[in-house]
């Protein structure tokens, strides 16, 4: 008994066009043989499965228990087993067949859309909202159904079935049921690839995004930088009349983005970082990466911003601990420092007398 010629040429086509090896599969057919043919005829005992190939006969084979003659040979080996093929185990040997097959294309199938979406990691996807709970929201893209899970949510956005949605590929992860894709909405690469998609200098490097900090859903800062003189970065992101920028905004949802000039010099760039304050003052402490940043009393609340964001995001942008002071505050503690200064150098002074 044994399997028919179609249903090997289906084998050694598989191999040819899903890459999945012959042997492979008669693999898992001997062991999904064995397995069937032990069920099916109530034996417990060894069994062995031998698939030709060529003609599509399969044949069981009994493996009797060792005699415990250490000095037999392999030929002695070979005769400790006998057929057992029974008249009807084609039929099982059949929809056995047509299971493993349909199991390891199944397999195949999701190794190569794990190969295929590992690599696509960083990427910006668009999908269909599919379904939305408390607990997840799937996203359609294609191929697979993307999971967006609630900390790569955008706190104050809704997803609706049905919606188209730019989201980015955060994470791929290997499971037996195939490639589960992790996209984001919250993520500072999402920032990134929006502008690279509406902002042509950036895809052709002339102009480089060095730095986002991002409150997801409230406020965006990005740090640019030209590779060529005569472009402006900030104007390039901007785009005539803000239309650039604007259809970054409208995919967000309305959430506010600052754009600035990188600098290399950490005064310069921390003055921009704080836009659309206007700083008076940079101390720094280039030991500690502190600042101390002083602004005209006016200015004070724009440049810490609501519950302190607009500091908060400039420190992030610049990587420097901020403190931010207006300039009466400065000058209060400033008098303040004078005035210990002074009392300590008159004790000491008093201390020489004695």
């Amino acid at each position: 008994m044994g399997l028919n010629k179609q249903l090997i040429a289906a084998l050694v086509e598989l191999e040819k066009e899903k890459g999945i090896k012959m042997d492979t599969i008669l693999d898992a057919l001997k062991v999904a043989l064995a397995s069937a043919y032990k069920k099916n005829y109530q034996v417990d005992y060894d069994c062995r499965i031998d698939i030709n190939t060529k003609t599509g006969e399969i044949k069981v084979f009994r493996i009797l228990e060792e005699d415990g003659d250490e000095e037999s040979t392999e030929e002695d080996a070979e005769r400790k087993e006998i057929e057992v093929t029974p008249d009807n185990f084609g039929r099982i040997a059949a929809q056995t067949a047509k299971q493993v097959i349909r199991q390891r294309m199944k397999e195949a199938e999701r190794e190569i859309m794990y190969e295929d979406y590992k690599d696509r990691v960083g990427e910006l996807v668009t999908g269909i909202i599919q379904q939305s709970d408390a607990r997840f929201t799937l996203v359609d893209l294609g191929k697979v159904e993307a999971l967006l899970p609630p900390y790569e949510q955008v706190p104050r956005e809704r997803y609706k079935h049905g919606e188209r949605i730019k989201c980015y590929i955060s994470e791929v992860r290997k499971t037996t049921k195939g490639p589960q894709v992790i996209v984001s909405r919250s993520h500072t690469g999402l920032i990134r690839r929006l502008f690279e998609l509406e902002v042509p200098e950036i895809s052709e490097n002339v102009v480089e995004i060095k730095n986002i900090a991002r409150e997801a859903g409230y406020r965006t800062k990005i740090a640019v930088t030209s590779n060529e003189k005569n472009v402006d970065p900030v104007g390039a992101c901007v785009g005539p009349k803000g239309s650039r920028v604007r259809m970054v905004v409208d995919e967000l949802g309305g959430e506010k983005i600052d754009i600035v000039d990188y600098s290399e010099d950490i005064v310069t760039f921390i003055k921009n970082a704080l836009s659309p304050a206007r700083v008076v003052k940079v101390l720094t402490d280039e030991g500690n990466k502190f600042a101390l940043i002083v602004v005209s009393n006016d200015q004070l609340s724009l440049a810490i911003g609501r519950e302190g964001q607009n500091a908060r995001l400039a420190a992030k942008l610049t990587g420097w601990k901020i403190d931010i002071k207006n300039e009466k505050q400065f000058e209060e503690e400033l008098d303040e420092a004078r005035k210990k200064r002074m009392m300590d150098q008159g004790e000491e002074n008093e201390e020489v007398k004695n």
